[in-house]
């Protein structure tokens, strides 16, 4: 496969044990996949084994053709790789604004130009970016996270539950700005527990169980398919 993000053959996990069982993952430019399935499946793990949290005993992970196995989280980040962890994703005593401007601290160019798409992207931000950001809601934090992992400029953006504990409105708002992140022509990896709204955004799904592949399939394709309907989606 010649993705733009591969982990492909995904062996591995903390200490002794394996989590990931030849586990494989991959995002297209621009477009969205989306990793699904039960507690435990080692939908977050997977993520993580892309981002190098994780040492893998087997297989590899490719950024636009090149090997990046070796390197570490924050030399993926140089690369281009944005990741958004599920939580201790903000610095809440600081403000938004600064908040940002911490997204920023690999740039040595000026970053105004980006902080301005941000701010396009999630108004609320704007309006509150001198208040700290461990006073917002949910939904605005989540917006502070993402908005910061964008102002690296990164070529994929990972979110490892981007809508945890956040309102079906703010759910849909949070997928509908991921949508627009897509199209500026940034790949999205995404894990999610809501399944059946992720994979209704999502060019491809990815179907864990016990952190191997059970499905893989278009996100389309996933929601039709009735196995998985009744197995991962409640039926």
């Amino acid at each position: 496969m010649s993705a733009f993000l591969i982990g492909e053959a995904m062996t591995g996990g903390y200490g002794g044990a394996d989590i990931l069982h030849d586990c494989t993952i991959a995002v297209e430019k621009g477009e969205i996949a989306v990793i699904v399935g039960p507690n435990g499946a080692g939908k977050s793990t997977a993520m993580k084994a892309v981002f190098g949290m994780l040492r893998l005993r087997e297989g590899r992970v490719r950024l636009a053709g090149e090997d990046i196995t070796a390197l570490s989280p924050q030399a993926r980040v140089g690369k281009g790789m944005g990741f958004v962890p599920q939580t201790s994703n903000i610095f809440p005593s600081m403000s938004v604004e600064e908040n940002l401007e911490m997204g920023a601290f690999i740039r040595k160019d000026d970053f105004r130009a980006t902080m301005e798409q941000v701010y396009e992207l999630f108004p609320i931000l704007r309006d509150k970016r001198r208040q700290a950001a461990g006073e917002l809601s949910g939904g605005q934090r989540q917006q502070v996270a993402v908005g910061r992992a964008l102002m690296t400029q990164p070529s994929v953006l990972m979110l490892d539950e981007p809508t945890a504990g956040v309102s079906p409105i703010v759910m849909d708002e949070l997928f509908d700005r991921i949508i627009e992140i897509a199209r500026t022509g940034i790949s999205i990896l995404m894990v999610e527990q809501n399944a059946r709204q992720a994979l209704e955004i999502a060019d491809k799904g990815y179907v864990l169980v016990q952190g191997a592949n059970r499905y893989t399939d278009t996100g389309k394709a996933l929601l039709a398919d009735p196995d998985v309907r009744k197995s991962f989606l409640g039926g």
